[in-house]
């Protein structure tokens, strides 16, 4: 949750990997050991770990211009409306318009909601956080040059090596990866077993954020085959995240796994473990997710904001860093191709790539995301296009 240079973004969501730039900061001599005695050149051949702490050592000892934006408080841990989906497929028309009700309130009021009964084996979903597991262990030189299977250069991030200040920090490493990759590598590449699942797992995943988009239309009055028709596999994205110990969280307590965000697609749908550490704003107030293993979480992204005239929310959301134990996610977004246009009564007609641009060049000139904002139709303004200088 990626089109350039600052990783800021790098969400359980949603961008281009072929756009991604990393540029490293600068290393003092002094800065290379850490917590050992051997160097690190010999420790990165070891380690699954990415230089996280030595890259981003001058921003949090204070050497280079700092400073935090105002944090929102953080209320206690609450569990996310939960929607149960056999209701969907039991034949009793009442429960199954009340499912379809609560899938479309949790929508509009959180943004996020989990589901079970999803119609996804727990087989499919175990063997792909275990085929996760063991691309995470590998060292992080050799994932930096990952070749066992034909991902899009740049599908490998972590953390940010280019950030200027300490509200771009993430701690966090992730393959972001198009499905087409995926769909394109083949029976017969090096290590098959992580590529077929993978597009097993997207496989399944993907009718579930079909379903969901076409009721969450459905209960608009809108049309449910817009998404059959712009979603293809050739246009979403699955993302493989892993939030490594983060041993200078307890120094520095706003260290986060991913920078606040939203996410740039129709539905996101998440699988993650039991650790915890994600959280949503709510009612002006950061709310921490309370971990769900038995569930999936859904969440709406900016397109489906958009092309619901707001009605559902594309909610801000971020991990944080945990000084004890890592923590292992992934995630489908259900996009449409970069020419699929999303047309609404309050903001502007754009492309899904003109978005994509946007987004790129908010970060490139301002280190944030300023997202659908950029898009709002002025008081008495027209919304079939972007106009001049909408861009």
């Amino acid at each position: 949750m990626q089109d350039q240079g600052l990783q800021l973004l790098q969400s359980e969501t949603e961008y281009s990997s072929k756009d991604h730039t990393q540029i490293a900061m600068p290393i003092n001599n002094s800065e290379l050991q850490i917590h050992s005695n051997q160097p690190v050149r010999m420790a990165a051949r070891e380690s699954p770990d990415p230089p996280l702490e030595i890259t981003y050592n001058n921003l949090l000892s204070g050497k280079t211009q700092n400073y935090r934006q105002p944090e929102l408080p953080v209320v206690e841990e609450c569990e996310l409306p939960l929607i149960d989906l056999k209701e969907l497929d039991l034949g009793d028309p009442d429960k199954k318009a009340a499912c379809k009700k609560l899938i479309a309130e949790a929508s509009g009021e959180w943004g996020f909601f989990q589901v079970i009964n999803h119609g996804i084996p727990s087989q499919v979903l175990e063997i792909m956080r275990a085929e996760q597991v063991k691309l995470f262990k590998k060292p992080f030189e050799e994932k930096k040059t990952y070749k066992d299977l034909n991902f899009s250069p740049g599908s490998y991030r972590w953390g940010t090596p280019s950030a200027t200040n300490v509200n771009q920090l993430s701690w966090s490493e992730a393959f972001h990866v198009p499905l087409s990759d995926v769909l394109a590598s083949g029976p017969n590449i090096h290590n098959n077993t992580l590529s077929s699942t993978m597009e097993q797992f997207a496989g399944k995943v993907s009718e579930l954020a079909k379903k969901l988009a076409g009721i969450l239309a459905e209960e608009m009055g809108r049309k449910t085959g817009f998404f059959e028709e712009a979603c293809l596999p050739s246009s979403c994205y699955i993302r493989l995240n892993r939030y490594p110990v983060c041993p200078v969280v307890i120094e520095h307590p706003q260290m986060l796994g991913i920078m606040p965000h939203t996410d740039s697609d129709f539905i996101t749908v998440l699988q993650q473990d039991g650790i915890g550490g994600l959280q949503l704003v709510k009612d002006g107030n950061w709310i921490a997710v309370k971990p769900n293993p038995h569930a999936l979480i859904i969440n709406i992204g900016d397109l489906f904001q958009a092309w619901s005239n707001d009605v559902y929310k594309s909610v801000e959301h971020r991990v944080v860093a945990n000084a004890e134990k890592e923590r292992f996610s992934a995630a489908y977004f259900y996009c449409p191709s970069k020419e699929t246009v999303i047309e609404s009564d309050v903001y502007k007609s754009f492309s899904f790539g003109e978005f994509k641009k946007q987004v790129a060049d908010d970060v490139q000139t301002f280190g944030r995301k300023i997202g659908l904002s950029r898009f709002l139709v002025p008081p008495g303004g027209d919304s079939s296009s972007l106009g001049g200088g909408g861009l």
